[in-house]
């Protein structure tokens, strides 16, 4: 199986490109800079146009959206900025719309291709904790993505299913996490391999919980 990771130079990425290669799976895994083999800002649509272009005519049978940012973690409302705003839109939710559009002549050459999401609890709509907005709306942007996806690629035979990893002690999750990432990724690639045209369209955790919209 071919497996593309974005964001695989650290944290849950990195941990899932290692799996996956120990399991037997051809991985292409992406990152901003070139530490994890392809580089890749999946905000950057030239750099997408690349990418798309050095695998063009290879088969993707599951492509994993992972790359993404969390700039206002304990940020104080007073001190949001656009910038922070636009920098955390363009990866995490245009930068996954742009990764599937460039890698969809690859998941078609697919007998069974998958997409998988990694969005958070943080985006769903029966949580509403306070802080972190423009994370929270960005993750709420792109499980709403993969929803509509589902839709539109389940004709093609394209399963698409939206994943919340945990709270995952990485840089990006902290220490004071719940769960470690080997532990994170062990139940997403459960999920991911047990993801088909049935259960497209859905929203679970790490552990396959069905997670509210």
């Amino acid at each position: 199986m071919h497996v593309v990771v974005t964001g695989s130079s650290r944290g849950i990425g990195r941990e899932l490109k290692t799996r996956l290669e120990a399991r037997g799976d051809r991985v292409t895994g992406t990152s901003r800079d070139h530490s994890s083999g392809t580089r890749l800002d999946v905000s950057d649509p030239g750099q997408q146009a690349r990418f798309a272009a050095q695998i063009k005519g290879v088969a993707v049978d599951l492509l994993i959206c992972n790359a993404g940012v969390y700039i206002d973690k304990s940020m104080r409302l007073e001190s949001y900025t656009s910038e922070v705003w636009a920098k955390t839109l363009a990866v995490n939710v245009t930068g996954v719309f742009l990764t599937v559009q460039a890698m969809l002549p690859n998941l078609r050459l697919s007998a069974e291709p998958k997409i998988a999401i990694i969005s958070s609890q943080m985006g769903s709509h029966a949580r509403a904790p306070g802080g972190s907005y423009a994370y929270r709306a960005s993750k709420a942007a792109a499980l709403n993505i993969g929803r509509n996806l589902a839709t539109d690629l389940r004709p093609e035979g394209i399963a698409v299913g939206i994943y919340h990893p945990g709270w995952v002690r990485t840089d990006m999750g902290g220490q004071e996490g719940d769960i470690s990432v080997q532990e994170s990724v062990e139940g997403l690639m459960r999920e991911f391999d047990v993801l088909s045209l049935d259960t497209t369209g859905c929203f679970h955790t790490w552990d396959g919980r069905v997670q509210a919209f």
